[in-house]
């Protein structure tokens, strides 16, 4: 998960520990991810002891400078290929998206084959590239071009692979994008909006998602 930014337009502070329906965005992404993996790690620079109470091990950057979302990709792999090493892939979400599929790693490891080493997430017209299927195997390709490339964005990176998107289409004209993610206090304020309605009409979280399908 990856919680390494820097929170420009929420004030700074982390943005992960801003609070929606009384629970921190961090947590809202922990509940949602932990069924769908074998294990979980947060990548985040500065003092990991501001984490301590969420249990889980806390990994920066593997390479200096505030790079970007791709930095917190590596950490991921290289953490799991010494503490994992049977875990062939990892997943990556962002912490400040409080609404994530409940499916959306199996869905996402379902577009992988033979032509499609990575999958990530589409919502309408637009990709997630922070939620995402990778394999380990591309540590040091994805460690070379962090190094040399002028273009840090996850894009592209991602050019360089076979990469599947997978398609979350919205259930109906009342659902809401699930990958919806909190940069400003406005943001926070919609999705406390969104939680206090879905919370009034029965359920823990919003209409999020429908079938999924991919494409190349």
């Amino acid at each position: 998960m990856l919680a390494g930014g820097r929170s420009q337009r929420m004030g700074r502070g982390d943005k992960s520990l801003a609070l929606l329906g009384g629970k921190s965005l961090l947590a809202h992404a922990i509940d949602r991810l932990r069924p769908q993996v074998s294990a979980l790690i947060l990548n985040a620079n500065g003092d990991p002891e501001r984490f301590s109470a969420f249990g889980l091990p806390v990994v920066p950057d593997s390479v200096a400078g505030l790079v970007g979302p791709l930095a917190g990709i590596l950490a991921g792999m290289l953490w799991a290929r010494k503490n994992l090493p049977e875990i062939r892939h990892v997943a990556v979400v962002a912490t400040d998206t409080p609404f994530i599929p409940a499916d959306l790693v199996a869905r996402l490891h379902t577009a992988l084959d033979e032509d499609h080493t990575i999958a990530i997430a589409r919502y309408g017209d637009r990709d997630y590239p922070v939620f995402g299927v990778f394999p380990v195997t591309v540590a040091e390709d994805l460690e070379s071009f962090l190094r040399e490339s002028r273009n840090l964005a996850v894009m592209a990176w991602l050019d360089r692979h076979r990469t599947a998107a997978v398609i979350f289409d919205p259930a109906d004209s009342q659902s809401s994008n699930p990958f919806f993610n909190i940069n400003t206090p406005d943001d926070l304020a919609k999705a406390e909006e969104a939680w206090n309605a879905a919370r009034g009409a029965g359920t823990d979280k919003p209409p999020a998602t429908a079938s999924g399908r991919r494409s190349t």
